[in-house]
């Protein structure tokens, strides 16, 4: 059987002809099999959903209980049988709930990685390398530029400005889900045990965290109408990005903007932020990790989607794998 047979890109998104299914359609479609609860690759309206329960749960936050006609959780490792083909959902270690989902029909398995890193996370289950024929891998940060540091490092970063600037607030932005739990969760884990304040848009989110078992400590309203800028001086502040357009960051006493993202990478992408202090932290792999995951599937042939595409294909290609560029559209950088 070809690969191409098995899994092919269409408009709609990794479409399965056997199985009859997609892989994180970016239309409504009749059976969507989704990695994880970024908005760019779970979308609401289609007929079925089947992904992991903490997925499914996120979806249902975000877009509300009828965001499909129907959803089947679905446990790390077990196997399911759709028309034939069988898929299995393996950790992806990108944000809570996150999955690589295998495809596998007539001796040929296909994993499909969703967004994947690879580093420590306990807010979320950790990678799980799996065997393959074919390894379809995301390249947000494909290129040899993209190295992360360890982020207790960024973290620690963050810590010392604490106590140099202690009258000024740090508004932190980072993406509602999976980065924002993250960076409360590093501070905890950093020795930070004052409350931290969060903006209302991380509030569902971070209250289905903790109802995980994912200890985020003492979160408070980061709001001032019950009190002044002053009783925010030398706290925490944690935001989403677009949080930083409007006057909420302005309420809180001379604030440190700070932004969470691998693309903090960029100086002059942090510059025109107006972030103060960047801090490289990402829930995507970087290009080392990348390229030691495509061996460690002892996958024949790989392809690459959603990022910097050709940078690893050639990479592949020099490897002596084959390898190709999905050119998929729709997908963005939510969770960077």
């Amino acid at each position: 059987m070809r690969a191409q047979d098995l899994l092919k890109p269409r408009p709609e998104g990794l479409y399965c002809p056997p199985g009859d299914f997609y892989v994180d359609p970016v239309r409504p479609v009749a059976r969507a099999l989704v990695t994880h609860g970024h908005s760019d690759h779970a979308r609401s309206g289609h007929n079925s959903v089947l992904a992991t329960r903490e997925t499914l749960d996120i979806m249902a936050l975000r877009y509300g209980d009828d965001f499909a006609g129907s959803t089947q959780a679905v446990a790390f490792g077990e196997r399911i049988a759709i028309d034939g083909v069988g898929v299995t959902f393996h950790p992806a270690g990108h944000v809570l709930g996150s999955a690589q989902i295998a495809v596998e029909h007539n001796g040929l398995r296909i994993v499909a990685s969703g967004d994947y890193k690879r580093i420590a996370d306990p807010t979320c289950a950790a990678f799980e390398p799996v065997k393959c024929d074919v390894f379809i891998t995301e390249a947000t940060f494909g290129l040899p530029v993209f190295r992360h540091p360890p982020a207790k490092e960024e973290i620690g970063r963050l810590l010392r400005s604490f106590a140099q600037f202690p009258e000024r607030s740090h508004v932190v932005g980072a993406y509602a889900l999976g980065k924002a739990q993250r960076v409360m969760r590093l501070l905890r884990d950093c020795g930070y045990d004052r409350p931290i304040y969060i903006h209302g848009a991380l509030a569902t989110l971070s209250d289905y965290y903790q109802s995980r078992g994912i200890d985020l400590g003492q979160l408070e309203p980061a709001t001032v109408e019950k009190g002044s800028k002053g009783d925010f001086a030398g706290a925490v502040i944690v935001g989403p990005p677009t949080a930083f357009a409007d006057r909420w960051a302005r309420r809180f006493p001379d604030p440190i903007a700070c932004f969470a993202s691998g693309w903090m990478r960029i100086r002059q992408r942090a510059k025109q932020g107006g972030v103060e202090l960047p801090l490289i932290i990402s829930d995507h792999s970087d290009w080392d990790e990348l390229t030691a995951t495509i061996r460690e599937t002892g996958a024949s042939e790989v392809w690459v989607t959603h990022g910097r595409e050709e940078a690893l294909v050639r990479w592949c290609e020099l490897q002596g794998i084959a390898a190709r560029p999905l050119h998929l559209v729709g997908y963005e950088d939510e969770g960077d």
